[in-house]
Formats: structure tokens, C-alpha cells, sequence
């Protein structure tokens, strides 16, 4: 599976599914202006509504082993 960022995943499946943003933003009960800064990689996001928009696609933010190439 190839790395993609969330934004870039949430635009697509979007784009995908045929929707636009104000219609994302209907369906999964957020604001236009989340999903805006959802998909165009704002740091700072409320989890809780990553994941309302997520669930849509059959997704959600979890924890995920990352590499170690370095030490504590």
C-alpha cells in the first residue's frame, strides 16, 4: 500500500465518491471549514472529527507501528 498523507487520502476518496466538499461536510455532521483545513494538512485537528469524516470511507485514526531507526 502506498504512503499518503490524510489529506491527500480524504481529497481523494471524496473526489472518489463524487463529492464536494459541502457535501462531505453534510454527511459527516462537520463544518466546510474542517474539511477544508482536513485537506489541506492542518497539524492541529480534532481527532473525534478526523474521524467523523473518516468513517464515511470505512476508516479511522488508530495508533501504527512505526519503524525504529532510532533510539530513546
Amino acid at each position: 500500500m502506498e504512503y499518503m498523507t490524510l489529506a491527500k487520502y480524504v481529497k481523494e476518496m471524496r473526489k472518489q465518491h463524487e463529492l464536494t466538499q459541502v457535501d462531505l461536510s453534510e454527511k459527516s455532521g462537520v463544518g466546510l471549514r474542517f474539511i477544508r483545513e482536513l485537506e489541506q494538512g492542518k497539524q492541529t485537528l480534532r481527532l473525534d472529527k478526523v474521524n467523523q469524516v473518516l468513517n464515511l470511507f470505512g476508516m479511522e485514526v488508530g495508533a501504527v507501528p512505526i519503524p525504529k531507526n532510532t533510539e530513546l
